[in-house]
């Protein structure tokens, strides 16, 4: 199955850093935080990548078309009057990337459409370029399956950062306390397992997958979720780019599933 990763918004409320780049290539520990999203993907065994791509996408392909370099352990020598280069290591992955310019603009369903000749008719998983979990995408993958719909999404309840009042019915505070996972609503956790059917639900560029689309296929009975409560954290914000940085630096980081 290919993923196929939404990686073309201009990651406005990121800007400090999106301004230079698009927001799946801010780094995390040193590498972009679609690198991350690939590696869990690539840890279940799926290796083939489109990667749909807007806002600066050159920076994207630049990546992956420089790859070798960014990974590996590389001596030039100049003394004989020329070029050798040495290769000390070879951490390539076993992927295979394509990265299509679905437009600046476009939005979230229009993206998919466009890459709609690249997916072979199949079904696909479908992410964001921005969001990182240790969910388990065979137990996702087997999840979807039993349900037989055309959209599977995993469905998680975000922390949040506010503390909540407990009030009686007579508006009197009965207590102060960090609000709980179980005092949120369930929303998409952005890990989607789509069947090629899906496509048809969406207009053209100016369709946002999450709005008429996911709609529709939910009144048509169309759309399961996989409930999880394990860890997932979008990278929306600098302060959601900090936390993810310290998870990553003190080996704390329960998206690194892989060795």
């Amino acid at each position: 199955m290919k993923v196929v990763i939404l990686a073309g918004g201009l990651g406005t409320r990121i800007s400090e850093e999106s301004y230079l780049k698009p927001k799946p290539m801010v780094e995390i520990g040193g590498m972009p935080v679609i690198w991350h999203i690939m590696k869990i993907y690539s840890h279940y065994g799926f290796n083939d990548f489109i990667i749909c791509a807007g806002y600066k996408q050159y920076i994207i392909k630049e990546f992956f078309a420089n790859y070798f370099f960014h990974r590996s352990n590389i001596t030039f020598d100049f003394t004989n009057g020329k070029q050798d280069m040495v290769i000390h290591n070879n951490l390539l992955e076993p992927w295979k990337v394509t990265v299509v310019d679905t437009g600046l603009n476009t939005m979230t369903g229009g993206r998919i459409k466009r890459i709609k000749n690249y997916i072979n008719s199949e079904p696909f998983f479908l992410t964001y370029g921005d969001g990182v979990s240790d969910v388990n995408i065979n137990e996702l993958l087997k999840y979807h399956k039993s349900k037989g719909k055309l959209l599977t999404l995993m469905g998680i309840k975000p922390e949040s950062r506010f503390g909540i009042m407990d009030l009686s019915e007579d508006g009197n505070i009965i207590n102060f306390r960090e609000k709980s996972r179980q005092d949120s609503d369930w929303i998409n956790g952005g890990f989607m397992i789509c069947s090629p059917e899906v496509i048809d639900y969406i207009k053209g560029d100016d369709t946002a997958f999450e709005k008429e689309p996911m709609e529709k296929m939910a009144a048509a009975g169309e759309a399961a979720c996989y409930r999880y409560d394990g860890f997932w954290q979008c990278m929306d914000t600098m302060r959601d780019k900090n936390k993810l940085e310290e998870l990553w630096e003190c080996g704390k980081a329960p998206w690194k599933v892989w060795e």
